[in-house]
């Protein structure tokens, strides 16, 4: 499933329960893997695609009421966190209390939520977009294909120019260098894959790896677990040793 493009006044915390979102908003894309969250501030136009069985969960927060990052980003959540925010959906809207309001059960469920939220650290899932439409012809080609192995050299060819230049353009739109770009492209597909029961075998060809180990190696370098232990949430009965 895919949301269009749209905004909110309030800023949002989209929440990923299971299976993964990708969050794009107009520089970037955002991936939402279980025991993650992405927050959107308000105002800020963006897009959600869901995988097949993923089942999400939506908090809205009034703007101002606690020091969120004025820029999209993706936090890790609590278990903590995450318990508050599905004991609160489940409370019905007449039950709740009134804006800033801590006088009631409610009210202090709300205020530790809150404080909760304020404190997530933000993890390393975006993939940056850029604006030369040269280089989108890159990142479009990219993104619909991960698996193209096409060098820096390659790709400035095709569009007439050198590969100084071209390099230096990538490095000024996204602040990365043309190899850590697509490194970062192909994490946020793979998470994508594996949350949907695509194995990891499977997941490392359909990037482009011919070496299933290079992925492994290349996964828990940037993210500190290897894929089948990263994608695992609790309550699943998946073996560690996939």
């Amino acid at each position: 499933m895919e949301l269009p493009f749209h905004q909110h006044r309030k800023g949002q915390l989209v929440i990923a329960l299971h299976g993964v979102v990708t969050c794009r908003v107009p520089d970037g894309l955002w991936m939402v893997p279980p025991r993650s969250g992405v927050w959107i501030p308000g105002g800020v136009a963006h897009s959600n695609r869901v995988t097949r069985g993923g089942r999400l969960c939506f908090l809205f927060v009034e703007p101002g009421i606690i020091e969120m990052p004025s820029h999209s980003c993706t936090l890790s959540i609590s278990p903590l966190l995450r318990e508050l925010v599905l004991r609160l959906a489940d409370i019905p809207v007449n039950d709740l209390p009134v804006k800033g309001a801590t006088d009631n059960p409610i009210g202090r469920l709300v205020s530790v939520l809150l404080e909760e939220l304020v404190h997530m650290p933000a993890e390393r899932l975006h993939l940056p977009l850029p604006n030369d439409p040269r280089l989108i012809r890159i990142s479009e080609a990219l993104i619909s294909a991960p698996d193209d192995r096409r060098t820096l050299k390659e790709w400035a060819s095709g569009l007439a120019m050198s590969e100084r230049t071209l390099a230096r353009l990538i490095q000024r739109d996204t602040g990365l260098t043309f190899s850590r770009w697509r490194q970062q492209l192909h994490l946020i597909v793979a998470i994508r894959h594996l949350a949907e029961g695509m194995s990891v075998q499977r997941v490392s060809e359909e990037i482009g790896y011919q070496s299933v180990n290079a992925f492994i190696s290349m996964f828990k370098k940037l993210l500190g677990a290897t894929p089948a232990r990263y994608v695992i949430t609790p309550g699943d009965n998946r073996s560690l040793n996939e």
